[in-house]
């Protein structure tokens, strides 16, 4: 496999940002937000409406991270198993993080709509696909467990999956209709336009590389160009920044890469008939793969082939494991072409939820754990209702964090974590 094109397909098909800020960095603001990703974006956009002076400072260009990288996937539902979430935090607990999640779609269709952002946003419903005969009877139970919260979940057979994708490699698996997708690269400069036309100042190539308490209260944050000076602080990289003064979250999250490959565009008559429920799909191993077809019918197909950290040698190593298992997967598409190959970071907590709050008079959100496309935008608008009094707003507001045991920043342990899922693969 040799793609053309290393950059995100979703960001090689977008628009530039036009509403960025020139000259120096400078000045005094209510928020300052560290990140120009979904959560930076979303925050700034919903402090602006509320009329406060709000500057993003992005260390690359906006989206250019995880949000701009992913597989362009919206989905309802966390990625726990339901049951295990109620059985950990109580019932009503687990019904409010999994409302969240559902929240998070809705809130990604209503900015697009209230913004009119062109971003082909529809309701197209997610797949999990059962692997094995043993995945499909998870998926069974899993669905039983479901129906008490989220009426828009229903099993599928092997026989019922003939409708919805052609493939001989999968035993069934679980609906959830009201899942969408959308054009993360488009989306994402919308968004960052509609908060500039509201008032958000947004430095590209601003990396912040000190924080630190302002003599006259707030906070002084520095970058190479120039220094602010914020009432508030809202911290929205994630793991995207290995630098700067963020040890205390690099601590916390181990950011694992994830890869991505898209086609050529495809006959209308070959994805029509191999997935004519064009939905998203997610196929239920711990190494699986993930996939959808995108605005200009090619086939965006990831997974988090290697566990590894995203460089350009790792991206073309998984692009080439990625490319074999599609032609596999699905042995109608042997011939394609592979137009894209690229790569990202997914922010992971220890538990894979979400983790949003107040440390140290900073706020912050992030850890989406691969739940980010909708998530991300959620958090962002309520962290701005946190940062305004309404500490409510934050679902995750009760989840205690400690550091990961180990973990001082570089996720030296990710191939023994990926030898373990894949022994769990080979044996479950």
């Amino acid at each position: 496999m040799t793609a053309s094109q290393t950059l995100s397909y979703w960001l090689d098909t977008a628009p530039r940002f036009t509403g960025g800020a020139a000259g120096p960095v400078e000045g005094r603001v209510d928020v300052a937000v560290i990140g120009g990703g979904f959560t930076g974006l979303s925050a700034a956009l919903a402090l602006a409406k509320r009329g406060a002076s709000v500057m993003v400072l992005e260390a690359g260009r906006v989206v250019g991270e995880a949000s701009g990288r992913n597989g362009g996937q919206c989905n309802s539902g966390t990625a726990h198993d339901f049951a295990a979430l109620a059985g950990r935090f109580g019932v009503e607990t687990a019904r409010k993080f999994y409302q969240a999640h559902v929240d998070a779609v809705d809130d990604v269709e209503r900015i697009a709509r209230e913004e009119g952002i062109d971003c082909s946003f529809r309701r197209c419903g997610r797949l999990k696909l059962a692997a094995k005969p043993e995945h499909y009877d998870k998926l069974a139970r899993a669905a039983e467990t479901l129906a008490t919260v989220d009426p828009h979940v229903r099993l599928l057979s092997r026989a019922d999956l003939a409708s919805e994708i052609r493939s001989d490699a999968f035993h069934g698996g679980l609906l959830q209709t009201t899942s969408g997708q959308l054009h993360v690269g488009r989306f994402g400069v919308g968004l960052a336009e509609a908060a500039a036309r509201k008032g958000a100042v947004i430095h590209e190539g601003a990396p912040v590389v000190g924080l630190t308490n302002a003599a006259s209260g707030g906070w002084e944050l520095r970058t190479p160009k120039g220094n602010i000076q914020a009432k508030q602080v809202l911290v929205a990289t994630g793991g995207a920044s290995p630098v700067g003064p963020f040890g205390w979250f690099r601590r916390r999250i181990v950011s694992v890469g994830s890869f991505v490959i898209a086609t050529e565009p495809l006959p209308e008559a070959l994805t029509a008939g191999l997935f004519p429920g064009k939905r998203n799909y997610v196929t239920s191993k711990n190494i699986g793969n993930y996939f959808r077809l995108s605005p200009d019918n090619r086939l965006i197909f990831g997974g988090r082939a290697r566990f590894a950290v995203s460089d350009p040698l790792s991206d073309a190593k998984s692009g080439r494991i990625l490319d074999a298992t599609l032609r596999e997967m699905f042995p109608a598409l042997k011939d394609v072409r592979v137009d894209y190959c690229w790569g990202g970071m997914v922010d992971l907590t220890a538990d894979r939820l979400p983790r949003a709050g107040e440390h140290d008079g900073i706020f912050y959100a992030m850890g989406y754990s691969g739940h980010g496309t909708q998530m991300a935008v959620h958090m962002g608008e309520r962290m701005a209702r946190v940062m305004g009094g309404d500490r409510s707003a934050n679902p995750w507001a009760d989840l205690s964090w400690p550091p990961v045991p180990g973990h001082l920043g570089k996720p030296w342990f990710l191939p023994l974590v990926g030898l373990y899922y894949r022994i769990q693969d080979i044996l479950h």
